[in-house]
């Protein structure tokens, strides 16, 4: 058998969904643990809504997650001719026919069908009679010759074995007609050029693969191998879909999950191998295969997501997770000025602790980042005047000593909690509401050592 080769094959009408990113990491993976090719066709054929911006945002987004194709971009508007190639052999070794029929006669068709409640088939009006019947003037549709008998058995490598009446299958269009071929004779043909040994995709293209077989069969090609994944629900078990909230990577990025995290989750989404849970990039690749995808749909759960982000957070090296903080922070919050780098960087043993999120980070760290303390209105309410004789009082032992550090700092904050007869909370609650401008946020002997001696005053100082 020739190498090993997957494609994904995406149209460009639209953002990446989350779904489609999962299909392209089964096809990735298992191109590159069997040592093959992993390529990606741009279907761009339908000319009214494929955009150019949709084509760059999934390939940005493929590389975002770590997925690399082989080769350029194979772009199916650039093979049309090919595709009408095939239509006229089609037709040539009689495996096709022009339909004459028109759109009242198929509407006609389709009404019927729905009084019976029965599926829509065509009725083959044309499948059979002569060239000399053809009306004049009238531009006929190319329609496959599908089997009328028997039956046709698709060995899934993930569903198994599945099996159709082949007279299930109407005689379907293979070019409109305008001239324009139509998905499954154009994904046909393409697959065939390719050279591809593995369609791996949704079970919603199951009907397809019965009718791309046809054609493979007609043109006496090689078939290659079926995998259809179970499809990817919402928690209410809902079939995911573009509409919905979180259904593309730009929607998790923006929050701030990282691409390992959500390629782990992906990855374990309808897969599994033992009981393993986490994967780095090189295990994924040694350890994947097809046997290991289930035959149910997965539930799209977000607060795994999180959870498995959060798991990276605490275990990642921290020069790699202030680097992707530092990007995520340049995309989405207007950057971080250079002389604040530092300081982030050496506190982000606390800043990321609960942290689900490099946006939760960013929540931590604003007091480091922002020059200006913006202030949360409500908890600025809880400033009264017991509160700045505490913050007053504490700024003033602060003055007396030079090293800043948690045993410098703590026999002052035990002090005033004796002194005005409260707790820790009473004395730590208006500090750092002062600070940082809520009462939220890290622990306040770490965000005083990380703003250091001279800032701390000069915030404390504003407020009195």
């Amino acid at each position: 058998m020739s190498k090993v080769a997957t494609r994904f094959a995406p149209s460009p009408t639209g953002p990446l969904h989350i779904g489609g990113v999962r299909t392209a990491l089964f096809n990735w993976l298992f191109s590159k643990s069997q040592g093959g090719k992993f390529y990606l066709r741009i279907e761009d054929t339908d000319k009214e809504r494929s955009k150019d911006e949709y084509k760059e945002q999934i390939i940005h987004s493929l590389k975002w997650i770590g997925i690399e194709h082989d080769g350029e971009e194979y772009i199916q508007s650039k093979k049309i001719k090919d595709h009408i190639d095939i239509v006229n052999e089609l037709l040539k070794n009689g495996n096709a026919y022009k339909c004459y029929c028109s759109n009242e006669e198929i509407e006609e068709q389709k009404k019927r069908s729905k009084q019976k409640k029965i599926p829509y088939i065509y009725n083959r009006k044309w499948r059979d009679k002569k060239e000399s019947d053809a009306p004049e003037n009238v531009k006929p549709v190319i329609r496959f010759k599908s089997k009328i008998e028997g039956t046709t058995k698709l060995k899934d490598l993930v569903q198994g074995d599945v099996e159709i009446e082949n007279n299930t299958i109407e005689d379907f269009v293979i070019l409109r007609n305008d001239g324009t071929p139509t998905y499954n004779l154009s994904a046909s043909v393409d697959d065939h050029q390719m050279k591809m040994t593995h369609i791996i995709r949704g079970d919603d293209h199951k009907i397809n693969t019965f009718k791309q077989i046809q054609i493979y069969e007609a043109m006496k090609w090689e078939l290659p191998s079926f995998a259809h994944i179970p499809l990817i629900h919402t928690i209410e078990g809902k079939k995911l879909s573009k509409r919905d909230k979180a259904s593309t990577l730009d929607d998790y990025s923006k929050i701030g999950i990282m691409p390992d995290a959500l390629r782990n989750y992906l990855l374990r989404l309808g897969w599994s191998y033992k009981d393993k849970e986490i994967f780095s990039l090189e295990e994924s690749i040694e350890h994947f295969g097809l046997e290991g995808i289930g035959k149910s749909p997965s539930k799209l759960d977000i607060s795994r997501i999180l959870s498995m982000n959060e798991h990276y957070i605490k275990n990642i090296n921290e020069n790699d997770l202030f680097n992707q903080f530092y990007k995520y922070c340049e995309l989405f919050k207007g950057g971080i000025k250079s002389d604040k780098k530092d300081k982030i960087k050496k506190s982000l043993s606390f800043l990321k602790n609960k942290a689900k999120t490099l946006e939760d980070i960013f929540n931590n760290s604003r007091y480091l980042i922002l020059d200006e303390v913006n202030f949360d209105k409500d908890d600025l309410k809880l400033i009264d005047e017991k509160a700045k004789n505490i913050i007053n009082e504490f700024k003033l032992e602060l003055s007396k000593i030079n090293v800043i550090n948690k045993n410098s700092i703590e026999p002052i904050i035990n002090n005033l909690i004796k002194k005005k007869e409260t707790n820790f909370k009473g004395v730590g609650q208006p500090l750092r509401i002062v600070l940082t401008g809520s009462k939220f946020g890290p622990g306040i002997y770490d965000i005083i050592i990380s703003l250091g001696k001279f800032e701390v005053e000069k915030r404390l100082s504003k407020i009195i």
